[in-house]
């Protein structure tokens, strides 16, 4: 009964899969969006289900499905759990997701391709359960590939647009190379225990100290964290994450805010085990967070395209998340990644709406008075701001205040970078509001009289994300009251510790988070209020502003110094080297071809001819075995 309980888990968003893609064109532009929804739905309820059993019990649930690989003395069974780590992200993928099938049925009205749409919605959650719910590396890579090729797929989801097909590209390149290193990763831990099963790896550490294995696990586990980067957007792997804005916004809200970009996140977290055995590894992921929460943030200062501004503060986030991870605050990473989700996904949300009442328009210079014609819009945008740039009491103070504690405790330099990157999140955060809701309308006579507050089934995901994003921090507040580190002990092994006392420097560190908030808060009001300034057009932007604009242009570089090498490379094999390969098969048929001419004459029919050739034959081997 509850094998089959737990198979509905992942049956029920398949079938919405299968449903719609091969019955969808004849179901009409409602049902399909509503099959979708409650096959979400539905797993959510199961979620939730066993979510309240295993805080009562905390006992967590395996499912062994069948026998799948098994050589030598490697075994690895097809296995699900839900433990406290999978029923987390399975709380959030399968309620946010549901919620945002629901916002898609009003976003998406008369899209001709809204079946396909909602076919992919519905396989990527499917490949999403799989990825957090697998009890080795080897499922979670079949979930890690699948969500990889949801996201391609909808991201290019208008492939009428050929920037659009290039971003789907970009993405699927830029994860494969990221799932390389996962790759490596996985084959390297599975040499060295003999083992992927997440249990066994477990108890395998704790065994298992010589030199050799030392070096080989740091081998693995910054492989590992390669494949993360690919899949959480961090730098060098980070560029394909803006471009796929190009999807559909409940796509970004879905994919790129809530959940496929947190699968890093999990897969390192899910390992803490073995990354906590190798610290300089841990290192590097911290300062590689720390980077990137930076640099993005700078980045995402100079956006004028709404969703770019919300991209790069994913990346940015995400960052932050990476920096708490490498210092060893599992937990902290994970609340991070729980409050995000509420925001973020409200703000893409909240975002679509705004283009939903543009007309699709996504400039925010040509924005500005929405606050009156878009009420719930802008009241669920406003607190979603206010919780992403750490304003209490709003849930995003809370896991980002945790996140400034810990770097504060173990390294200064990460602090104060993150803290720069905070101080930047509050002030593109409050740019984006002011540009979009404030003022006066900027855009055109046509665009004025096509504005309207978006239907209630785009508006209640709305609210009730606004909702989360406001209280969503009480499941872990400061100085030890945290429901979520003691939920999360049997998963996390000892690093740093889940609990601070109440000390002195800790209220000095929630006060400067709050002050540098309210700087950058300030900051936006008196640029974009006061001054009322609004940014330049593309081409009169000069300076600095212009590198951080055109994102430093590091997709130009990359270009240089990668795609474009590779573009040789491909042409020299495709002109010369495909040319003399052809010239040599070529070459070989015409000899047969000239040679064959003066033979063909020895087919006359002539039997003796034959015989004759028959007797020289025989003689040759006769000679061949007596003489040689």
């Amino acid at each position: 009964m509850e094998t089959g309980l737990i198979l509905l888990l992942l049956i029920f968003p398949l079938a919405g899969f299968l449903i719609n893609l091969f019955v969808g064109k004849k179901l009409g532009k409602t049902l399909p969006g509503l099959i979708a929804t409650a096959a979400v739905t539905g797993s959510f309820v199961i979620t939730l289900i066993y979510f309240i059993k295993i805080v009562s019990t905390g006992q967590a649930i395996h499912v062994h499905l069948f026998e799948w690989v098994s050589f030598s003395d490697f075994k690895a069974n097809f296995e699900l759990v839900l433990d406290q780590l999978s029923l987390i992200w399975l709380m959030f993928v399968t309620g946010i997701g549901a919620l945002i099938h629901l916002y898609s049925i009003g976003y998406m009205k008369g899209d001709e391709n809204i079946d396909r749409f909602f076919s992919y919605l519905n396989l990527f959650i499917f490949f999403m359960i799989i990825l957090v719910t697998a009890n080795n590396l080897a499922i979670m890579f079949i979930g890690w590939e699948g969500v990889g090729l949801c996201s391609y797929l909808l991201i290019g989801f208008w492939y009428k647009n050929h920037k659009f097909n290039d971003a789907a590209k970009k993405a699927f390149i830029m994860n494969r190379i990221g799932d390389l290193g996962f790759l490596t990763g996985v084959f390297t831990l599975g040499y060295i225990f003999k083992t992927i099963d997440f249990d066994s790896l477990k108890l395998a550490v704790t065994t298992t100290s010589n030199l050799e294995v030392s070096g080989l696990l740091g081998l693995g586990t910054l492989c590992l964290f390669i494949g993360a980067m690919g899949k959480s957007a961090q730098i060098p792997l980070y560029t394909w994450l803006p471009d796929a804005m190009a999807g559909p916004t409940p796509v970004s809200a879905l994919i790129h805010a809530a959940t496929m970009v947190t699968a890093g996140i999990f897969m390192i977290t899910r390992l803490n085990f073995i990354f906590n055995l190798t610290p300089d590894v841990q290192l590097f992921i911290a300062i590689i967070g720390a980077v990137t929460a930076l640099f993005a943030a700078s980045i995402g200062i100079f956006q004028t395209d709404i969703k770019k501004v919300l991209a790069y503060s994913t990346v940015s986030q995400l960052g932050l998340m990476f920096l708490a991870i490498g210092l060893g605050a599992y937990h902290v990473a994970v609340f991070h990644v729980i409050t995000h989700a509420f925001f973020k996904a409200c703000l893409f949300l909240g975002s679509g709406s705004v283009i939903h009442a543009m007309g699709g328009e996504q400039d925010m210079r040509k924005m500005g008075g929405l606050r009156k014609v878009l009420p719930i819009t802008f009241a669920t945008f406003f607190i979603s701001t206010l919780s992403i740039s750490g304003i209490p009491p709003f849930a995003g103070f809370f896991s980002k205040d945790e996140i400034m504690v810990v770097a504060f405790e173990n390294n200064i330099g990460l602090w104060v970078l993150a803290a720069l990157a905070s101080l930047m999140t509050a002030f593109y955060m409050f740019r984006a509001l002011f540009l979009t809701f404030n003022k006066g309308f900027r855009g055109t006579e046509e665009q004025k009289h096509h504005l309207h507050e978006s239907p209630f089934v785009m508006t209640l995901p709305l609210i009730i994300l606004a909702v989360l994003a406001t209280i969503g921090g009480l499941i872990s507040l400061p100085f030890g009251y945290s429901w979520l580190n003691e939920y999360l002990s049997p998963i996390l092994v000892a690093g740093v510790p889940a609990e601070h006392g109440a000390t002195s420097h800790q209220f000095m560190l929630i006060g400067i988070s709050v002050l540098i908030a309210l700087i950058g808060l300030a900051i936006a009001y008196y640029q974009y209020i006061v001054k009322s300034v609004v940014p330049e057009e593309d081409d009169k932007i000069t300076g600095f502003a212009k590198v951080a604009y055109n994102k430093y242009y590091i997709d130009e570089i990359y270009d240089t110094l990668f795609v474009k090498p590779f573009y040789v490379l491909a042409n020299f094999f495709k002109n010369i080297v495909e040319n003399i390969m052809n010239a040599i098969v070529f070459g070989f048929g015409y000899l047969i071809a000239a040679l064959s001419i003066p033979l063909r004459a020895i087919q006359n029919g002539s039997i003796g001819l034959y015989l004759f050739f028959f007797v020289i034959g025989f003689c040759s081997i006769v000679a061949y075995l007596f003489f040689v």
